[in-house]
């Protein structure tokens, strides 16, 4: 008997507690994960998503740094520069100066993700081929999840489970253990967070690239305070946090912004040799950044290849994605700074409105911007404070000016949301101000804390709830993407042919075919592809196009639009004349459309 009482005061208070209550929250964690996969799963949904899984894939597969998503955009920079480059002497008529006859090089994404991911195939057993036998990945014998996808959600939700982890020990070491506690518990329990991780985007990478940015700059702030700073130590700090910097750069473009509030950071805060340390932490974010800006100036002549064009797209010189579909833009449109002012200012409102009151998807945003007015003891709490409010203007900036089509076709995950990025230091200062109103709170009993506390998780985490309760989410991204029907029109066609298709990146990924963006008409863009670089054997669209606005995008628009081509096939029963693919199956129009220059299903019976 006295060793089962000792037994249970060791789990209750002694040695055992602190370890059976990170069992229970391991299980938790084990639990939620598996019944949010199982209720609120969905396969890649996302252009870019697919974009860097397609060019993981040829990464493991030993094809380089190479993409089967073809723009007509990479194409034009690309062609240009190699021409501008060649000899006169060597240069012919048949030279492929936009290198679509070999393997195209990718320049629109920055390596740091897909390269991971392409580490991730290699250890991993990916199977591309759908699988319609297992249970888990078909439905009653039809398509429900793809493996490769679901693996690579798989992937950032132990990321996500990382970032939990992280913002438990920079709660802790900002605050105390029960801030850090709640503030884990609101990570983990943010739908926002678990949606990014599902989509296969890099977001949560980037995540942990950033709050590992945040310890660098805490650890900066603790040596500067030191009565005896140590100079090696603060030199290291500061070039530990240019290239971790550098890093989330090269993850994603926009993110190397963010070296602006850190050198500020420095020069202000970072001691008597701030200015110093700051051009030190510059100097490794260059170094780490230029070999890559080498590289693509080297293959097309830009530092950033077409993502150094965000800031163009979404204009009105360049509205929706004509910039990218332009095999022969006019950039000189593009001038003039009111352009971009229109461009800033429209996209700063809604930001303002609805993005940023709304940061996390979470009540414990109105307690972050509250607490922004609180005078915190903590010096280190303040000064981090301070480098959160400039990475959030610096955010603010730089999603308004980058602001592309993307973000309308999916308008919280995408890309381009940078604000996502402050939501685990928005919930530890969301957090903080909770304890503190808690603390004046005249309850009548000290226990009824604890359902205060269980009603305010309840309240920031109720998105989650409701994505676990019914009804179930279906995990087939359709409209536009359905998987098997690619794979059997990729089947189709032989690996060095190039088809057109206004889904282009789930044609490269889930097809593995070299795909090019449909063109912004069926006359001049398409031919010039298709009689001057390489030739189109088949035309793939989908409820991308066919679902379209009728007035809009069909009857108003050019009479060589791809709209108008649509109208001609479904009001006349026929292709337009001089288009050279003619051949179509059945079963597919008017929904979707497939054209190719031969029967090919029949070909292959």
């Amino acid at each position: 008997m006295p060793f089962l009482q000792d037994w249970i005061h060791k789990l209750e208070e002694g040695a055992w507690a602190r370890y059976v209550k990170i069992a229970a929250f391991c299980v938790a964690v084990l639990f939620l994960a598996l019944t949010y996969d199982f209720r609120a799963y969905r396969n890649l949904a996302t252009p870019e998503a697919m974009d860097s899984a397609q060019l993981a894939r040829n990464l493991a597969e030993g094809n380089g740094y190479t993409t089967l998503f073809v723009r007509p955009f990479s194409l034009y920079l690309v062609q240009s520069h190699n021409q501008a480059q060649a000899v006169d002497a060597l240069a012919s008529a048949g030279t492929d100066f936009a290198q679509i006859k070999t393997p195209h090089p990718d320049i629109a994404n920055p390596p740091v993700y897909p390269l991971m991911l392409a580490g991730l195939m290699k250890v991993l057993p990916f199977h591309y081929p759908l699988n319609l036998q297992s249970g888990f990945w078909s439905n009653a014998g039809n398509f429900w999840r793809y493996e490769p996808d679901f693996l690579i959600a798989l992937f950032n939700e132990i990321l996500l489970l990382a970032v939990v982890v992280l913002t438990f020990f920079l709660a802790r070491k900002l605050f105390d253990t029960s801030v850090a506690w709640l503030s884990a518990i609101l990570v983990l329990g943010c739908e926002l967070l678990w949606r990014f991780s599902v989509s296969g985007l890099s977001t949560m990478l980037l995540l942990i690239i950033f709050i590992g940015l945040t310890w660098c700059i805490l650890w900066i702030e603790e040596e500067v305070r030191d009565p005896q700073p140590q100079f090696r130590r603060l030199l290291a700090l500061a070039i530990a946090a240019g290239v971790v910097t550098g890093v989330g750069a090269l993850t994603r473009y926009a993110f190397g912004w963010v070296i602006i509030p850190v050198a500020l950071y420095l020069i202000l805060l970072g001691g008597q040799r701030g200015a110093w340390h700051a051009l030190v932490a510059v100097a490794a974010f260059a170094l780490v950044l230029t070999p890559w800006m080498v590289r693509n100036f080297s293959v097309s002549g830009t530092p950033f290849g077409t993502a150094g064009f965000a800031v163009v797209e979404g204009t009105s010189a360049f509205p929706g994605f004509q910039l990218e579909r332009a095999i022969h833009p006019d950039l000189s449109s593009a001038l003039g700074l009111s352009l971009y002012v229109h461009k800033f200012l429209g996209n700063l409102r809604p930001l303002l409105q609805d993005a940023l009151p709304k940061l996390g998807g979470s009540w414990a945003s109105m307690l972050f911007l509250t607490g922004l007015l609180l005078n915190f003891r903590s010096t280190a709490v303040r000064r981090m404070r301070y480098f959160l409010l400039m990475c959030l203007a610096l955010f603010i900036v730089v999603q308004a000016l980058g602001r592309t089509q993307l973000s309308e076709e999916s308008p919280e995950i995408n890309s381009e949301n940078l604000l996502v990025l402050l939501v685990p230091l928005v919930f530890v200062y969301g957090v903080s101000l909770f304890f503190i109103l808690l603390e004046q709170m005249a309850l009548p009993l000290r226990e009824l804390r604890y359902v205060v506390k269980t009603v305010f998780v309840a309240l920031c985490c109720a998105p989650m709830i409701f994505a676990l309760l019914p009804p179930k989410t279906i995990p087939v991204v359709y409209p536009p993407y359905y998987p098997p029907e690619i794979q059997r029109i990729a089947g189709w066609m032989k690996p060095n042919e190039l088809t057109m298709s206004d889904v282009p990146w789930a044609v490269a990924w889930y097809g593995q075919r070299q795909c090019v963006w449909l063109t912004l008409n069926y006359q001049d863009d398409f031919f010039a592809i298709n009689d001057y670089l390489k030739p189109v054997q088949a035309l793939y669209l989908t409820p991308e196009t066919t679902d379209t606005k009728f007035a809009a995008d069909w009857i108003r628009a050019d009479e060589h639009s791809w709209g108008s081509f649509v109208l001609q096939a479904a009001a006349q029963g026929k292709i337009p004349a001089s288009f050279p693919l003619v051949h179509a199956p059945s079963g597919l129009f008017p929904e979707r459309l497939f054209l190719t220059d031969a029967d090919r299903w029949k070909l292959q019976k």
